[in-house]
């Protein structure tokens, strides 16, 4: 029944979306909207105007439909970000003086998962001193989950010099209104020597407490409200995400960037105990090029190194938590307490050494990326490093001048439990689809099943699978 609810209702929303999408379209049509006019209406603006009118007047529509960029380096959070990575360097917007930008992104998620595991009983005590498995699974099933919300501000303070403020307004580990991370990034030099303004034709500097640019996955990930760029509803399942204090400059030439970056190594500010911290060290290199009108190739290569840390959270620092709610979580567990259902956290809070490359080649409507990592670490007590290998293919082909999407994902991570001698591993296979009913919204679902390999029995894990359908609505702008 379950099943058949879920089904029902995921037909009746993608079924709408073409008709919610083509009543946009005729409305962009009459109204001067971004919506592409009827094929007769294109005749006769062909038939009345040279292609590079048609092409104009075309853009001026689709311009109706987003929010406008008045602010240098920034990449917008709707449609046009897709397949944007690093902030742009070569920026097309003039500067005109001071300027505040705001923004925002929503996301709405419907939920119909089921999951099992055969881990042993283990008895443990609640709050009230009552006795209760800590590996029996919670029962969930369908319905919504809590909207989340992000912020965007942006200010313009000198001519290429922008300062970025994101804000959760409501996210699963923090129903109240949390900030993300807020920056200054420096494009242009702020006074006018002649070598300074010829070092950052190139260069790039990004000071303050920031998601750290460690791989290029995190440019595509769900980040609490903005799931715009994600094609997938989930995210890795070793989430390299965190945001944290320190610096970051870039080079870039032609098809050519380099970074090199010092942080605190944590997501918070701190002085004390400072014998058991070190810097976290970062950088990265790559090449992104459109080589051909249809094709565009992009390779980087990212590494983070920390030596050691009082609290690390290279792999637990997304506050706005999974998309997967209460999945793998015993009868005791709560919605932002347990906010990272799904996800693998390997626990490497004192030292962390990490590597990633990810290819990304787009040919025509066909998106693959790819990534490969390994990272080592442990935590405080442990008396030597253990070791994590992932894995992940997204394979993504989008449709109707790209107003949907289909696509697909394999993702599989390996590796050492603290205080397990054998390796486990877990995998996760998604189908994704979407509609884009205009730049800013979105319509997306997801079939997912992931698998828990070789984990202990006494682990709530052992066994472990959950699988089913997710459907969410965003809004980015």
């Amino acid at each position: 029944m379950r099943f058949r609810n879920t089904l029902t209702l995921a037909t009746l929303l993608f079924a709408a979306t073409p008709l919610l999408a083509q009543n946009a379209v005729s409305a962009g049509a009459d109204k001067g909207g971004s919506g592409a006019p009827s094929a007769a209406a294109d005749t006769t603006v062909k038939a009345t105007k040279p292609d590079s009118a048609a092409a104009a007047a075309k853009a001026a529509r689709a311009a109706l439909l987003v929010n406008p960029i008045v602010v240098q380096h920034v990449r917008p959070a709707d449609a046009r970000g897709i397949n944007t990575f690093e902030a742009p360097k070569d920026d097309k917007t003039p500067y005109t003086g001071f300027k505040l930008s705001w923004g925002a992104a929503f996301a709405q998620e419907f939920q119909d998962l089921k999951h099992t595991n055969t881990a042993s009983a283990v008895s443990k005590n609640d709050a009230t001193g009552a006795p209760y498995n800590a590996n029996q699974l919670i029962d969930i099933g369908a319905g919504f989950n809590n909207a989340v919300a992000n912020l965007f501000t942006n200010v313009q303070l000198a001519p290429g010099i922008r300062i970025a403020l994101e804000t959760y307004l409501s996210s699963r580990h923090h129903n109240e209104a949390w900030v993300k991370d807020g920056y200054i990034l420096i494009d242009q030099s702020p006074v006018n020597i002649p070598l300074a303004n010829a070092l950052f034709k190139y260069a790039t500097v990004k000071v303050g407490h920031f998601e750290i640019n460690y791989g290029d996955e995190h440019f595509r990930r769900t980040d609490n409200g903005q799931a715009l760029y994600n094609p997938f509803v989930g995210n890795l399942v070793l989430d390299a995400f965190t945001t944290e204090i320190g610096g970051e400059v870039y080079l870039r030439k032609g098809a050519w960037l380099a970074m090199g970056g010092v942080t605190g190594g944590e997501i918070h500010g701190d002085v004390i105990n400072p014998g058991k911290r070190s810097p976290g060290y970062e950088a990265k290199l790559g090449f992104d090029k459109q080589v051909t009108p249809l094709v565009r190739v992009r390779l980087t290569g990212s590494l983070f190194s920390q030596r050691s840390s009082e609290s690390n959270t290279f792999y637990g620092g997304d506050r706005g938590g999974s998309p997967y709610f209460m999945v793998m979580e015993n009868t005791q567990a709560t919605t932002s307490a347990n906010a990272w259902s799904g996800t693998l956290n390997p626990g490497f809070k004192n030292d962390v050494h990490a590597v990633m490359l990810n290819p990304f080649v787009k040919v025509g409507s066909l998106e693959l990326f790819g990534v490969a990592e390994q990272s080592k670490g442990a935590a405080a007590n442990e008396p030597a490093d253990r070791t994590w290998h992932q894995y992940d293919v997204d394979a993504v082909y989008r449709l109707f001048g790209d107003k949907a999407y289909v696509g697909y994902r394999y993702n599989f991570a390996k590796g050492q439990l603290a205080g397990v001698t054998t390796d486990v591993s877990v995998n996760h296979n998604a189908l994704g689809a979407g509609w884009f009913l205009t730049p800013s919204l979105l319509l997306k679902g997801e079939y997912v099943n992931q698998s828990y390999n070789n984990f202990p029995t006494s682990d709530i894990r052992n066994g472990g699978d959950f699988k089913g359908f997710t459907m969410s609505g965003v809004v980015a702008f």
